[in-house]
């Protein structure tokens, strides 16, 4: 463990001018860089006595400056919009620098250190924040995360917009006709047998018919041509036994 000197009060741990111990990690990486505490050595308290005085009173006057603020900021409400499903769930979250950012917007500067989150915002709602404008002086104010500025307003009447979108997609369901039956697919037509050989078929293309009457035109043609120059041979005479 590590002792320093506060030189404010930090919450939780002590007020201005205690020596405290701390672990070594949250002293060097917070209360020193913050300048919220010395290391306890002997040197280091006789400077924090001889600016003791002055210390406590530029804590006042930030106190004082925090008040006034304070009395201003607390209680009010901030709006954060974020897309969410039926269930409300957000598609992302919403941190302690979005809360910052929706303060500073209304006109009142915050860092996201001083707004006390334990863990990121992820489904849609009211939330009582508490934001530390000095360390003794805290309030307390809304953050209201709806899908749009209209069911912001609605959930600030105390109406649960979550229920009410799942009972308004509910009735749609039900109001919803029923799909027709999808009708029956036509059986393809069964094609037709070919003619007997010789005879063109029905399904052959209206082209191929005039060929294939062409070509059995020019087989007959040369089937008579053939007889008639076996029919116009002169028969061989039969040779006399008798001379």
């Amino acid at each position: 463990m590590m002792e320093v000197i506060l030189l404010e009060r930090v919450e939780k741990l002590g007020q201005m001018g205690q020596v405290v111990k701390v672990r070594p990690g949250f002293a060097r990486n917070y209360l020193l860089p913050q300048k919220k505490a010395l290391r306890a050595t002997k040197e280091n308290l006789a400077i924090f006595e001889k600016q003791r005085a002055q210390l406590e009173a530029a804590n006042l006057a930030r106190r004082g400056d925090a008040e006034q603020v304070g009395q201003k900021l607390s209680g009010i409400a901030v709006v954060i919009i974020r897309q969410a499903g039926e269930s409300g769930q957000l598609y992302g979250s919403v941190t302690a620098r979005d809360i910052a950012q929706a303060v500073t917007d209304a006109g009142f500067t915050i860092g996201k250190g001083q707004v006390t989150l334990d863990k990121a915002i992820k489904t849609l709602g009211l939330y009582p924040m508490r934001v530390r404008l000095h360390p003794e002086v805290a309030v307390q104010i809304t953050v209201n995360v709806a899908q749009s500025t209209e069911e912001a307003e609605m959930q600030a009447k105390g109406i649960d917009v979550t229920k009410r979108t799942q009972e308004t997609s509910a009735a749609s369901a039900d109001a919803a006709p029923a799909a027709e039956p999808a009708p029956a697919p036509e059986t393809a037509a069964k094609p037709k047998k070919a003619k007997a050989k010789g005879k063109a078929s029905a399904d052959e293309p209206a082209e191929a018919k005039p060929a294939k009457a062409a070509k059995a035109e020019k087989a007959g043609k040369g089937e008579k041509a053939e007889k008639g120059e076996k029919a116009g041979k002169p028969k061989r005479e039969k040779k006399s036994t008798k001379e």
